[in-house]
C-alpha cells in the first residue's frame, strides 16, 4: 500500500534514517531511560509508548523531555547532565540489545545498492550508538556514507547534514531522494531542496506521518526502492567520501 507520488526526475542517492525507519529501537530507548531514572534515584516506571513520543531529537532532547515529565523544574535542570551521562552509559551498555531490523530494509538496501545509488545515512543517533549498531545489524556495509548526530553543529531538522551529503557525493540535491519516518526527516529534506518518502510505523513524535509532508507513505524501504528504480540512475559515490568528517 502506497500514498502520494515520487515527483519524476532522476535520482542518483539515496539518503535513509536510522530510528524507526530501519531499526525499530524502541526497546533500546525504554531500557536506558529507566536505568537512567533509576540511577537518579526516581522511579523507573516509564512506559515504552512514552519514551517512543520523544524519540527523534537527539540524546539531549530526549533526556530532558524525560526530565520535565519527572522532576520539579529546578531539579530537571540541575540534574540535567548527570542524567544525560547516566543515560549515555546506560545506553551504551545496552545498544542493540532490544532491537529489530524493520520489514523490507534489507531487501530495500540491496535493490538500491544493485540500481548503482549512492547511500548515505543521517541520523540525530550519536557517534558512539551509530556505528556499532550498524555494524552489529550488518547495516553499514550499505552505505557509502553515515552521518550521525554529533557530526555537525546542526542536526535534523536543520538541512545542514542533507546537504553535506549533497557536497560530499557530488550531487544536486534534487537529485537525492531522502527516506524517513518523522516531520524532522520530511523538514530537513524539504528545507535542503530533496524529495521525500515516509515510512509509517516508526515514531514521528507520536503524530500521524500523514501530516509530515512527505511525497510518498510507503509500507517498506523496499517499496520505496521500487517507487524509486525509474528514476534511478547510478552513480559512482566517492569513495573517500565518508573520510571528510571526523564523526562519519
Amino acid at each position: 500500500m502506497m500514498t502520494g507520488v515520487l515527483p519524476a526526475g532522476p535520482v542518483r542517492a539515496v539518503i535513509i534514517d536510522l530510528d524507526g525507519t530501519m531499526v525499530d529501537t524502541a526497546g533500546d530507548f525504554h531500557a536506558a531511560i529507566n536505568a537512567m531514572l533509576e540511577a537518579l534515584g526516581a522511579t523507573p516506571d516509564m512506559p515504552a509508548e512514552e519514551v517512543v513520543g520523544y524519540v527523534g531529537k537527539g540524546s539531549e532532547n530526549l533526556v530532558r523531555r524525560v526530565l520535565d515529565t519527572r522532576l520539579p523544574p529546578a531539579q530537571a535542570n540541575s540534574r540535567f547532565a548527570e542524567a544525560l551521562g547516566a543515560y549515555q552509559r546506560a545506553y551504551i551498555a545496552i545498544n542493540g540489545r532490544h532491537v529489530s531490523v524493520y520489514d523490507g530494509v534489507h531487501e530495500g538496501l540491496e535493490a538500491l545498492r544493485d540500481m548503482g545509488l549512492a547511500l548515505a545515512c543521517v541520523t540525530n543517533k550519536p557517534h558512539d550508538f551509530t556505528q556499532p549498531l550498524l555494524a552489529q545489524l550488518g547495516l553499514n556495509t550499505y552505505f557509502d556514507l553515515v552521518y550521525p548526530g554529533d557530526a555537525f553543529q546542526y542536526r535534523k531538522p536543520d538541512p545542514y547534514p542533507m546537504l553535506r551529503v549533497a557536497e560530499a557525493f557530488g550531487v544536486d540535491p534534487v537529485e537525492i531522494v531522502a527516506i524517513g519516518d518523522s516531520e524532522n526527516d520530511a523538514r530537513a529534506a524539504r528545507a535542503a531542496g530533496m524529495r521525500v518518502l515516509a515510512v509509517p510505523y516508526g515514531y514521528n513524535h507520536g503524530q500521524p506521518i500523514q501530516g509530515a509532508g512527505a511525497d510518498a507513505i510507503v509500507d517498506t524501504l523496499f517499496a520505496a526502492a521500487e517507487l524509486i528504480r525509474p528514476y534511478a540512475e547510478p552513480h559512482n559515490a566517492v569513495s573517500a567520501a565518508s573520510t571528510d568528517d571526523p564523526c562519519s
